[in-house]
């Protein structure tokens, strides 16, 4: 019996101690503590946006920022129509509805011009299979700006199609 006891504990001693070889700790390295979510930073400078794309950018932004003014008008003309609509079907209504459509229709120039910028951008990647800094910042910028002018007449045309779905 003495000798069992000495023999599981000279088994038990033996599990506990350190192995010969060599291996890879499991603790974290410093590259797992690095968020792969965070952007690569470019190395490239930023140099001068492409003449051609610049042209067009502001064309693209010139035709939404020049459409603008006339969706206004048309989106108060809507706006007042809604306003005296009468019940769904009713004469008054149908007029309300008409004139959303043609809302619908002026904001059709906005979402051209941001739809034209986005695909520039694909035609660059797929062209060159990248994009430099300069010309992505400038896509960037034109697409914020149409990209606001868009969401203004979006939040219109959403606030008149609720009143008259009523």
């Amino acid at each position: 019996m003495r000798n069992r006891v000495v023999l599981v504990s000279i088994l038990l001693a033996a599990g506990c101690s350190s192995p010969m070889t060599k291996e890879p700790s499991l603790a974290p390295r410093a590259a797992e503590s690095i968020d792969p979510r965070l952007p690569i930073p470019d190395p490239v400078p930023t140099g001068t946006v492409n003449a051609e794309l610049a042209a067009r950018l502001n064309a693209l932004v010139e035709t939404a920022r020049a459409a603008a003014p006339a969706f206004n008008a048309q989106e108060s003309e809507a706006s007042r129509l809604a306003a005296s609509a009468g019940p769904m079907a009713s004469e008054s209504w149908i007029a309300a509805q008409q004139a959303l459509s043609r809302l619908v229709e002026r904001h059709g120039v906005t979402t051209r011009a941001a739809g034209d910028i986005d695909a520039l951008a694909a035609n660059r990647l797929e062209g060159q299979h990248w994009i430099r800094p300069s010309d992505r910042e400038a896509i960037a910028a034109a697409a914020a700006e149409v990209g606001s002018i868009n969401n203004a007449q979006t939040e219109a045309i959403q606030r008149l199609t609720s009143r008259l779905a009523r």
